[in-house]
């Protein structure tokens, strides 16, 4: 395997790791602070609006049919294809007492200058209490999902492990929501999923560390913790960087090619991939120490598996 790392080589990963959890702590208070002043530029899914499907007779030109709505002053507009090149959505969130006919009115006039054979298929406003009803469900498949990842590295580790590696999936959640709340880019539906994938990249980073951090424990019996987890952190640190680069590659081709359509999906990924593995070096690895791991933690679980073993080929 590549290796970037001369053999023998080992990074002082701690030596700055207080430091590291010193700056990452300010970053999460920050961008907490700017989720509770600012909040979230929400989508249509969780605001509502008004959703309008558009039918052209050949080939839609997205670029020319956002500007014409800009001049007609709908400057808040999304629009996307969806099915075929000839299908448009837009979407639209009323401003002040505009209403679904009024705003359908305008698009109608812009469709019909835009393109006389164009049709519009479908009008449909989309309530408040159905965006209301997609927050709620977004934060709890978040929590949910934390609460299952607990107790599954607890129960396959330790629980300290499990909370180094709850705090730093925590962080890289909070670390992709601050940045969309300071640059006030739209949260839809497909950022969630974004966020929920950082989640699972994220924690299979962290399990290759924890589990050569195991390996480690079981044979250097002399070694010091720290050295210990500066070790087990260079040995995965090749791998780490390379999987990391090869889908940070994919995931700016497709925001830089992907379009308008999946941006926030692409950034969402792309901001959790880069934070994720930071935090998979240092805040998944820092706070195990800090909460005082012992190598006999590590090995107690090894040590009963052995027992249930031994005793079922006795039995």
């Amino acid at each position: 395997m590549f290796q970037i790392i001369k053999p023998g080589t080992v990074i002082p990963f701690m030596k700055i790791a207080k430091l590291v959890e010193i700056l990452c702590i300010a970053a999460v208070l920050f961008f907490i602070g700017c989720l509770c002043t600012k909040g979230l530029n929400w989508g249509l899914d969780f605001t509502g609006g008004v959703v309008i499907e558009v039918q052209y007779p050949e080939e839609a030109n997205l670029e020319r049919i956002r500007g014409d709505l800009a001049k007609s002053g709908i400057s808040n507009a999304v629009v996307q294809n969806f099915g075929t090149t000839r299908d448009v959505s837009i979407r639209i969130q009323p401003k002040g007492e505009e209403n679904q006919k009024d705003i359908t009115e305008k698009v109608k006039v812009v469709v019909s200058e835009h393109d006389k054979r164009a049709q519009v298929t479908r009008s449909e406003y989309v309530g408040p209490a159905v965006g209301q009803e997609l927050v709620v469900s977004g934060v709890i498949a978040v929590l949910l999902s934390l609460v299952i990842l607990l107790v599954y590295i607890a129960a396959r580790f330790e629980w300290r492990m499990a909370t180094g590696a709850i705090i730093s999936l925590a962080y890289d959640v909070i670390v992709v929501l601050g940045i969309f709340s300071v640059w006030g880019i739209e949260y839809d539906l497909t950022v969630l999923a974004a966020v929920l994938t950082v989640i699972g990249y994220s924690l299979n980073d962290k399990i290759v560390v924890f589990d050569r951090i195991r390996e480690n424990a079981r044979k250097l019996h002399k070694m010091a913790m720290v050295d210990l987890f500066n070790r087990s952190l260079t040995e995965t640190f090749s791998r780490t960087i390379i999987t990391s680069l090869t889908t940070i590659i994919t995931v700016a081709s497709l925001l830089i090619f992907g379009g308008e359509m999946i941006f926030g999906f692409s950034l969402a990924l792309l901001i959790g991939i880069v934070f994720g593995t930071l935090s998979s070096i240092y805040v998944a690895s820092t706070w195990p120490l800090l909460l005082g791991i012992s190598r006999e933690n590590l090995l107690v679980t090894e040590v009963k598996k052995d027992v249930e073993e031994i005793s079922e080929a006795d039995y």
